[in-house]
């Protein structure tokens, strides 16, 4: 290239950054006075001008526009790092960091490489060391990327534990069967099999794949294959998302048996997540005529089936020809209004099923009813519900049960012993808005509530949420454990929720066996409705509805965040619009919304926890995002398109514009604070994996889950597989041989940990989200673990049809 070429590549090129860095700075400008009038940051207009001027000069073949943009980036980075400080430095800040100074890091290295061509078109000579400044800034730009890339391991703290079993008197599960849904109906989600150990996980790999070839049969279809197999003898059985269950060999993964219930399609249309978390097993202790050892399932078109274990067929003694009608008494609006989605409890002979019901569509929605059945009849034995007060009655033929009432669409524990089962409630049919609830709606709105296996009476409740307004409903189920106090070790129940607190109850009783308190909470409902004065707080537990242990987190601007100076400055410019007073901020009427922390996914949410009795440990999951809530009136919503109701005018729950609550004064648009890259508005870390030491109720270790593999801007995957604490949905599995396994997180990942520190053992590619609870069993011999790997529509994670099973080589 000739000097003249040369000088005509210099121009084009130094006016093409011009223009990018005039085009970045307008809407700094424009975007930074409108945040600088609602009262946040100045940073973004100071920026946007001194881009503006940096733009200007550089038009004019000044030196002076790349040293003003060098120092523009030079105080980007002192803000970056001094409001990163005042969070605290979280874990993963330096992902922080890239996101704040990345674009305009990258723009500078371009001005840099540049500006020797900028002093020549001035007829100037730059000194010898400013023709390297963008190849000095370019391998540093390179090398912190390089050392954001290999930092996997990031983690809070770490406190190794001893293995020593505090939990004497616990009698431990078989660690060749996985019966229920935790494990056992204690929900512990520990296995006692040892073969799998720290010293040789790594050496774990795949034994068989199986593909229930279930896919969506349309875009409306939300997907989530959530099933935590059973394993029961010489069988597993699987639930995919349409409820067909299929029957494996638990060496090879062969197909055994198939059967399908043909699940209404519009069922799996009108629901926020098509899935079956699991089935009911029942071994018949007297000899029956038929289906001695039964596999229980409910469906998403409201079927409570029975089937024969060893050959799939209908047991023809339970119902009607092997079903029970679960919208009898309930008169749903529309098929899949009412479905079931975690699977029965099958107790003393009882089976015990609650269910989903699609939120927010109408306050005359389905009845939230929990109903037990006998395990060899179907024939119907009682019924809880918060209003409806005769468990031995049922209503007369045609009518039905109190509308609208609080559901368990979580899965239900049991004691066999105590008689007791364990019912995580949510909310009544209308999240949002509760001036219409009725007193008793509120007592068992997203409360624990044990219940009399044989009678369906209440024997105790402790409501963790005062007139939820949040859909805060207890999403995680139960657990049954033995817990160390001063006084010995106490049969408990322990409650962990969506807003990050983990309740612990002695499980006859409900005596709270680590203190509760009440702390105020914010006011001003919207009008017609009240928030409570005080909400629930277990202090003596950890709590995980922000950073795991640490006090509850109030958020300001410095936690917003965007891949771009743009989409942050718009984040920015939505928190500042939306009420926020901290936890428990009432939704309102307000045009900007109320930012909601922890968001509706929580916390802790279905996936649950896991409790290692060996080493005495609580290892959890947890979400640290918060969700945007805008209520409409009545009046406006009804103008709007998509509105109506699952049931009418053709409706698509995944298509409305915003959820309509008839009945209330209001519809409510939710969901995920995601800039317009659909990112999350708030920075990493999101989500996280963490263990408590029981007896002092203290963190043990913890540590972001997930990586940014799968996960990108405007949904389209990085590709760079940074630790960043992705959100999770799913839980663990713990192991007495000290290895806990988890999916979970938003990148395609099942992974295995110490239980003893957090130290990530081993880590394998799923061929789709692991948006499920693995399990384990041993049979003949070997240990399995065993993940459903097909991710969910709702987390935006790949979807798929696989189960798979990991084990050591064989010998």
């Amino acid at each position: 290239m000739d000097a003249s070429s040369r000088r005509r590549f210099a121009g084009w090129a130094i006016t093409a950054l011009a223009v990018v860095l005039l085009l970045l700075s307008l809407p700094l400008v424009i975007g930074g006075s409108y945040l600088l009038y609602l009262g946040g940051s100045a940073y973004f207009l100071l920026t946007g001008i001194a881009i503006l001027l940096s733009a200007v000069l550089m038009f004019r073949d000044s030196p002076w526009g790349v040293w003003l943009y060098v120092a523009t980036v030079a105080a980007t980075l002192i803000w970056s790092l001094w409001e990163i400080a005042a969070k605290g430095w979280m874990p993963v800040w330096q992902v922080d960091l890239m996101a704040r100074m990345g674009v305009l890091v990258g723009l500078m290295v371009v001005a840099l490489l540049l500006l020797p061509l900028l002093y020549q078109r001035r007829g100037l000579y730059p000194a010898t060391a400013t023709r390297y400044l963008g190849v000095i800034a370019l391998a540093g730009f390179a090398a912190a990327l390089g050392l954001l890339l290999t930092d996997t391991h990031t983690q809070i703290s770490a406190q190794a534990v001893d293995g020593v079993n505090a939990n004497d008197t616990l009698e431990l599960p078989s660690s060749s069967d996985w019966i229920a849904y935790g494990g056992t109906n204690l929900a512990q989600r520990f296995s006692p099999a040892t073969q799998i150990t720290p010293a040789n996980a790594s050496q774990l790999e795949k034994a068989w794949e199986f593909n229930t070839g279930d896919t969506p049969h349309s875009e409306a279809t939300p997907y989530a294959f959530q099933n935590t197999p059973l394993k029961v003898g010489n069988t597993v059985y699987v639930c995919t998302q349409s409820n067909q269950i299929f029957a494996l060999d638990p060496a090879s993964g062969e197909q055994q048996w198939h059967f399908d219930p043909q699940v209404e399609r519009e069922a799996l249309e009108n629901v926020f997540s098509a899935t079956c978390r699991s089935l009911g097993y029942h071994e018949a202790t007297e000899a029956v005529e038929q289906c001695p050892r039964r596999i229980l399932m409910g469906t998403m078109d409201g079927r409570l089936m029975a089937l024969d274990a060893e050959d799939g067929s209908l047991c023809s003694d339970f119902g009607e020809q092997g079903t029970v009608d679960l919208y009898e008494h309930m008169d749903p609006q529309a098929p899949g209004f009412l479905s079931n989605t975690s699977g029965p409890t099958v107790v003393n002979d009882r089976v015990v099923i609650g269910h989903q019901v699609t939120d927010n569509q109408r306050r005359d929605g389905p009845s939230g009813a929990v109903r037990a059945y006998d395990a060899i009849t179907g024939e119907w034995q009682w019924t809880w519900d918060a209003v409806w007060t005769t468990p031995d009655q049922q209503p007369s033929e045609g009518d039905v049960y109190p509308r609208g009432t609080p559901n368990v669409w979580a899965a239900i524990s049991a004691d066999e012993e105590l008689g007791l089962v364990y019912l995580p409630t949510g909310n009544p049919t209308n999240d949002q808005y509760g001036g219409d609830r009725l007193p008793a709606e509120d007592e068992f709105t997203s409360t624990l509530v044990a219940v009399d296996v044989q009678t369906g009476e209440v024997e105790w409740k402790f409501t963790t949420v005062i007139h939820d307004l949040w859909d805060y409903d207890l999403g995680a189920q139960p657990a049954l454990i033995d817990f160390p106090t001063p006084d010995g070790v106490r049969q408990a129940v322990v409650q962990a929720t969506k807003y990050g607190q983990v309740f612990v109850f002695d499980r006859a009783t409900g005596e709270p066996l680590t203190p509760v308190e009440e702390r105020p909470a914010p006011q001003g409902a919207i009008d017609g409705d009240w928030a409570s004065e005080v909400q629930p707080f277990s202090p003596g537990m950890p709590n995980f509805g922000s950073l795991p242990g640490q006090p509850v987190e109030r958020l300001t601007g410095a936690h917003t965040w965007g891949a771009t100076p743009v989409d942050h400055l718009y984040c920015r410019i939505q928190f500042q619009r939306m009420r926020y007073e901290g936890m428990f901020t009432p939704p309102t009427l307000d045009e900007g919304g109320m930012l909601q922390f922890p968001g509706i996914l929580g916390g802790i949410n279905w996936g649950s926890a896991s409790f290692d009795s060996e080493r005495n440990l609580m290892i959890v999951n947890n979400n640290r995002m918060p969700s945007r809530i805008v209520l409409y009136p009545r009046e406006e919503a009804d103008e709007m398109d998509n509105i109506a109701p699952i049931g009418e005018q053709d409706a698509s729950y995944i298509d409305q514009q915003a959820q309509p609550m008839l009945g209330a004064p209001v519809a409510a648009e939710r969901g995920a604070w995601l800039s317009p890259l659909d990112m999350p508005c708030t920075a990493p870390p999101w989500g996280f994996i963490s263990a408590t030491d029981l007896t002092s109720g203290e963190i043990v270790w913890s540590k972001p889950l997930g990586t940014s593999f799968d996960q990108g801007p405007l949904g389209i995957p990085s590709r760079l597989k940074m630790t960043v604490g992705a959100p999770t949905s799913g839980g663990p599995v713990a192991t007495q041989g000290g290895v806990t396994f988890i999916g979970a997180a938003m990148d395609d990942y099942l992974r295995g940990f110490d239980s003893a520190n957090g130290e990530m053992l081993w880590e394998v590619r799923l061929p789709a989200g692991g948006q499920a609870n693995p399990m384990t069993y041993m049979h003949e011999g070997r240990q399995y673990v065993v993940i459903a790997a097909g991710g969910s529509f709702q987390a935006e994670t790949t979807l798929g049809d696989s189960v798979i099973a990991y084990a050591l080589p064989e010998q």
